[in-house]
């Protein structure tokens, strides 16, 4: 099983990116996909999650209303699309599934992609 997240650069506050991740080796329906971010010395955090379905995403706090989750499960890739981008976004970024949402989580997701970097310039 493997997840590759891209898209991560540069951006001027305010600015918007769009990561991508592609997934492999396995039933890509079968698992939520979401969504985590990293900054040295912080906790990971969640950032966001989508149902197989694509009908039931959720978002962490501080990107609601800014970040939209999608998949498109024919090409096996989960997207992120990220508006309105703060310097407090900063972080790698990573693609992550699991078996439902409710493990959606830093402790009990099933796996974790390489991160890509989001770097907000103020």
């Amino acid at each position: 099983v493997q997840l590759q997240a891209s898209g991560g650069g540069l951006v001027q506050a305010g600015g918007s990116l769009t990561l991508s991740c592609t997934v492999s080796g396995y039933t890509f329906r079968s698992y939520v996909m979401g969504w985590f971010r990293h900054t040295p010395g912080k906790e990971r955090e969640f950032v966001s999650a989508i149902t197989w379905s694509g009908s039931t995403t959720s978002y962490g706090d501080s990107v609601k209303g800014r970040f939209t989750v999608s998949r498109d499960t024919a090409k096996n890739m989960v997207y992120l699309q990220m508006s309105n981008l703060k310097p407090e976004d900063t972080a790698s970024y990573y693609c992550v599934a699991a078996n439902n949402l409710a493990k959606l989580t830093v402790v009990d997701a099933d796996y974790w992609g390489q991160g890509t970097q989001v770097t907000v310039s103020s």
